[in-house]
This record gives C-alpha cells, structure tokens and sequence, in this order.
C-alpha cells in the first residue's frame, strides 16, 4: 500500500486492532445468525510525510450505507458546539442573505439549520440517506451524494460556489483525501473560507485514544499533514484553533492561497508542538501498541471483577469508539449484557462484533446496575449528569480510556 497523499510506500505499522466489523454496522435481531463481514483494522504511519492512515480493505460505499446510524443531533453539547461556530461564522464572515454556505457530510442538519434559521442560503451535501431526510425536514437542501473534486466542478458550472465550506469531522472520513482537497478549492469562491474540525493525532497519541480508530476514520491528521494537502491544492491554512470536542481537536481556517488574508502565529504554534511531541519521528509511532494493549487488559481484568463480585453492569453509548474497544478486547455479552443509548436509530439493535443489545437509556432505572461504563468517553461530563439518578441506587459511572477508572461523585 501507498501513502494516500505522498505515494510513498508504507512499511511501518503504528497500530494492529486485529479484525473487526464497520463499526457503524449495528445488526437487527434477524442479523445475529448471519455471517458478518470483518476487515482487518491496521494503521499505517508514512515516514515520507508522516500521514496515519487505515490500509485499504473496506470501501465507502461499505461503511456509510443508506441506513447510517450515526445522527450528530443526538449530542446536546454537540448541538451547541454546531449552534456557536454557526453565529460566529456569521458575524466573523459578515454572512447574509447574498451569501451562500456548504457543509459537506452535513449528517442530519445539526449545524445548517442555524443559517437556514438566519435566512443564508446553504446547502448540505450527504451521501447517506437516512440523515439527509431529517435535515431536509428542517429546510436544509441536500444533495445526497460523496463530495469530491467531480461534484465540486458541476457547483462551479452551476454559480454555486461558496462563501464558506464547512466539514465537522469528515476530512478524516475520505478515501481520496486529494480528491476531496481538490473539490474544497474549486467550491470555494474568491474570498471564501473553509473551516474543518477533525480530530489531533496528537491527542489520539497523547491520551491514548486508540478507539477513535476505526475503519470509516481513513486518515489520522496532524496540522503538519494538512497543511502539507492544502498547500498542493492551492489552498493555505490561515488560522486554527484547539478545540475541546472529540477528545482533542483542530478546527483549521483556509482560503485560496493568493488571499491577503495574514497566516496566523497559532498555525506556527501547533506546528513547533507537533515537532516537539514527536509526531515526526517514528519511535513515537512503534511505541503506542503497547499502551492500547495495557487498556484492552485493564477494561477486562475489571469486568472479569464486577462479575466475580455478582455487581451488575452495563455500558452507555453504542458509539463507534465504544464498538473498537468492544470489539479488540473481545467482550462479548457474558461480561457486558447490555449499551444503552439515546439514539432511536439504535435502540432495539446490536453491537456489531460483539452482539450487544441495545436498550434505550430508561432501562437504567429499571436494572440500577452498579456500574454503567461510558463508551463515549468525550461526552463523559455530559452523560453522567443526564444520568446521576443512578448514584440514587449507589450506582456509579466508569471509562476505561486512556485508563480504567470508576469516576467519584460530583
């Protein structure tokens, strides 16, 4: 395999998950007697440009299916994390009813509804069925199709250029991510700018984030590597911000690269801190198996504990993280009986992988389990508020990433 933005040759492996299934495959009851599809979970690290990526088994088309179930509305922080950035945008960018705005993988309409609200014209491009029908429920226009430098060229031809692109956790998403670079720059108008939020390699390394691997995640980003893409493009990073969400990430500024827009001092900084944490130098990478390894026992010495000392428990959040983990510490029902979670899109259905169940959250007040572990460790603080009715009972919370702990009272 080759590097996905340099070409060079891939030799040296920064993580081996072993196999696993899509991790948005959630199975209906009919599924649990039928074959599933595994793909080998592998990432590479590319020592010419220092890229993190998947090797290539499973295509697109695979992992983001009509019935995708991963709606973005169902996080409330989530939501206000969308509703912020939107009415920054607007006032930062002078945005109005002459302006027009694209989100690529605009998943539900969690973010477009806030410029449909303010009267500026967007439009939201998704390839997964299942989500674009409740943005376009909300006012959102959709075009329901993978974004790339083809469909960008047809918006030109069209005058259908924008003001501001916008992409919240995709560019680790793409395949062809010099394809999709390529469509940012032709969509763009003269002027305009383009905000993505992904997810910092530096974090995932740094904390040990080895669940937000996943075979939909093509690539591992750095501010190094982005700014090396968008350069070839024809397009500069001008500005970015560190952001709490996702466990740690970056929200890069870029326009066209003959904007007389200044580079900020905060792109140089990241860079210098990248350098110093050692995401160009390989040890970095040949060290992390070990450290995932150490969770994966840890999360199963401590459920082989619970059931031992007869205490009940269950997981909150069939989230894609929570299925990596599952799924490479080989937990299967006996030790964990049951995830629950607030989206409707999940609840009746099963962990892929694992077989899991999946109840609706209301079936914690009917089991009181000791222990509810959070999957979703990034939404950590939001969950244990919604749910502390379980200390009522004595019950408490639990993560197991970056290490295995049980979370004390607030």
């Amino acid at each position: 395999m080759n590097c996905r933005y340099c070409g060079s040759h891939l030799e040296h492996t920064f993580l081996d998950l072993g196999f696993a299934p899509p991790s948005n495959a959630y199975l209906r009851e009919e599924d649990l007697n039928k074959p599933e599809l595994y793909y080998p979970l592998k990432l590479k690290v590319c020592t010419g440009c220092w890229l993190v990526q998947t090797e290539d088994y499973a295509q697109a088309d695979q992992l983001f299916s009509p019935d995708y179930a991963y709606f973005s509305s169902t996080s409330s922080s989530w939501l206000m994390h969308a509703k912020r950035f939107s009415e920054n945008m607007i006032h930062s960018l002078g945005l109005n009813e002459g302006s027009f705005v694209i989100e690529v993988a605009s998943n539900d309409g969690y973010l477009l509804k806030n410029f449909v609200k303010a009267g500026i014209p967007c439009l939201g491009i998704e390839p997964t069925d299942s989500t674009a029908v409740v943005a376009e429920g909300l006012g959102v226009a959709v075009v329901r199709e993978f974004f790339g430098e083809a469909l960008a060229k047809r918006l030109e031809k069209d005058g259908r250029q924008a003001d501001l692109i916008i992409g919240n956790n995709v560019y680790a998403h793409v395949p062809d991510i010099n394809d999709f670079t390529r469509g940012l720059k032709i969509a763009l108008k003269s002027g305009g700018t383009i905000s993505l939020e992904f997810p910092h390699l530096m974090r995932l390394i740094e904390h040990c984030q080895f669940d937000t691997v996943y075979h939909e995640h093509y690539s591992y980003l750095s501010m190094c590597v982005v700014k090396l893409i968008f350069k070839q493009a024809g397009l500069r990073v001008f500005d970015v911000e560190e952001l709490n969400t996702h466990g740690g990430s970056l929200r890069v500024f870029a326009c066209h690269d003959d904007d007389s827009r200044l580079t900020a001092d905060s792109v140089n900084q990241i860079l210098n801190r990248e350098t110093a944490s050692g995401l160009q130098s390989l040890s970095t990478y040949q060290a992390f198996q070990s450290r995932a390894d150490k969770v994966k026992y840890d999360l199963l010495r401590f459920l082989l504990k619970q059931k031992e000392e007869g205490k009940t428990l269950i997981a909150y959040g069939a989230a894609a993280k929570g299925n990596t983990l599952l799924n490479y510490a080989g937990v299967k029902p006996d030790l964990l009986p049951m995830v629950c979670d607030a989206a409707p899109s999940k609840q009746g259905k099963y962990l892929p992988g694992s077989h899991i169940a999946i109840g609706n959250p209301e079936m914690m007040r009917k089991i009181k389990p000791d222990i509810v572990l959070i999957l979703p460790w990034n939404i950590v603080d939001e969950v244990s508020a919604q749910h502390d009715y379980i200390r009522e009972w004595g019950g408490r919370f639990a993560v197991a990433v970056p290490m295995m702990k049980v979370l004390e009272a607030n």
